[in-house]
């Protein structure tokens, strides 16, 4: 009888470890397949935000000339999305962390949706600028989107999950100015209106599609955005470092593109056609690169070292771009570059949010943006200069940059070791 007894027992504590074994398994499933759809959600969201804004910045000087807009008052216009965003970002990324990531996307969206349609309704040069400011000054779905996939991701995931992001933002900026171009031939500001309308859909898809990743009751009601974040973050022994890396890089790439337009239009004589498939060609690289992060993650688990031996492959082609006055050379050499340079982001990215908690995930990734949008602004100032001298010198400054930004590489490894 005991013997009996003990052996129904055995089979009751087994069966119930093996449902339990199962449910537990089953119940992670489910949270994986809920992150994973979010995750695509997001993706279709930043498709459709970076789309809009690919369609119309090849648009803004031929649409605002008619409004006195000249090539310096371009850069002046430029600049202003850039220092709006400087500002405003970190501040977005804070308030994200507050009161929940989807309210502020859907805020910053609205935003890009408003400055559009200011932008096609514009009868003077005061109404561009303040739509471009509008537009920096909510411009924080960047942020605000990595943060998400921050929130969600797990540390092997990551990088692969910034990489996908990512991706989805570099496809709507190359797609983006055929559909502009296309666009055009209707009248100039059809390109504004359906990059608002597109908006618009982003904000719909996000308000019934996408789910919260800060759930109320894991975020800080007393954490307040201070504008010396902007200076204290860079003494952060690791972050400080990746942040610093990413605003060299990013200062690179938009010396590069300076040295681009001008190189391509006055040394190779090429056509405004062959220059955008060329762009095209520069940014689909990028993307195929950055799909291939899972696969690069799991030859080589340290992101830091990625980076260090993506560096070499984005500062030599830069280098020998200068040498060049050859069309395949040249094409050669910013494809090479296109496609490592697909590595920065989702290795800086994953690198700061491993070591930031999710109540401060939006405000240092809005940081790390807002030192991006500085970059772009000193870039192509930096470029301007020294065009002066000569284009071939505009991608040796852009080489040294990137020869900058592997030497910080070394001491982020570093630091990464101390702080281990």
């Amino acid at each position: 009888m005991l013997e009996q007894a003990l052996k129904t027992f055995s089979k009751k504590v087994l069966h119930g470890r093996t449902f339990f074994c199962f449910n537990t398994s089953f119940t992670r499933q489910l949270q994986l397949m809920k992150k994973n759809k979010n995750l695509w959600v997001l993706v279709f969201i930043c498709v459709i935000n970076s789309l809009g804004f690919g369609i119309i910045v090849p648009l803004i000087y031929p649409y605002g000339k008619q409004f006195g807009i000249t090539e310096q008052t371009l850069g002046l216009l430029t600049a202003s999305f850039s220092i709006a965003q400087f500002f405003a970002t970190p501040v977005l990324g804070s308030l994200s962390d507050k009161y929940g990531r989807k309210p502020l996307l859907i805020i910053s969206l609205i935003g890009t949706c408003i400055s559009f349609i200011l932008f096609a309704e514009a009868r003077s040069l005061i109404m561009l600028f303040a739509a471009r400011i509008l537009d920096g000054i909510t411009g924080g779905n960047i942020s605000v989107a990595q943060a998400m996939v921050s929130d969600s991701s797990s540390n092997e995931d990551r990088a692969k999950n910034f990489g996908i992001i990512g991706s989805a933002f570099g496809f709507g900026f190359v797609i983006g100015p055929a559909i502009g171009g296309i666009l055009s031939k209707i009248s100039l500001q059809a390109p504004f209106y359906f990059s608002a309308g597109i908006a618009l859909i982003g904000v719909c898809c996000i308000y019934f599609f996408l789910q919260e990743t800060n759930p109320k009751h894991e975020r800080k009601n007393d954490n307040k955005f201070s504008f010396k974040s902007l200076i204290t973050v860079l003494k952060a022994p690791v972050i400080g470092s990746a942040v610093f890396i990413g605003f060299l890089l990013t200062m690179a790439q938009f010396t590069m593109i300076i040295g681009f337009q001008t190189f391509t239009a006055d040394v190779l004589k090429i056509t405004p056609f062959q220059i955008g498939v060329f762009f095209a060609g520069f940014g689909i690289s990028g993307i195929l690169m950055q799909l291939a992060v899972p696969y690069i993650t799991k030859l080589i688990s340290s992101k830091s070292l990625i980076l260090l031996l993506s560096l070499i492959f984005c500062f030599l082609p830069m280098l020998l771009s200068g040498f060049t006055n050859k069309l395949i050379l040249f094409a050669v050499c910013m494809c090479v570059y296109g496609l490592f340079n697909g590595l920065r982001n989702p290795m800086l990215n994953a690198i700061i949010s491993e070591r930031v908690g999710q109540n401060e995930q939006g405000q240092t990734l809005g940081i790390n943006q807002s030192y991006a949008s500085i970059g772009q602004i000193l870039g192509p100032i930096s470029a301007g200069l020294i065009s002066g001298i000569s284009v071939h010198y505009v991608f040796f400054l852009s080489a040294v940059y990137i020869l900058a930004g592997f030497l910080f590489t070394f001491l982020l490894r570093s630091k990464e070791k101390i702080n281990t």
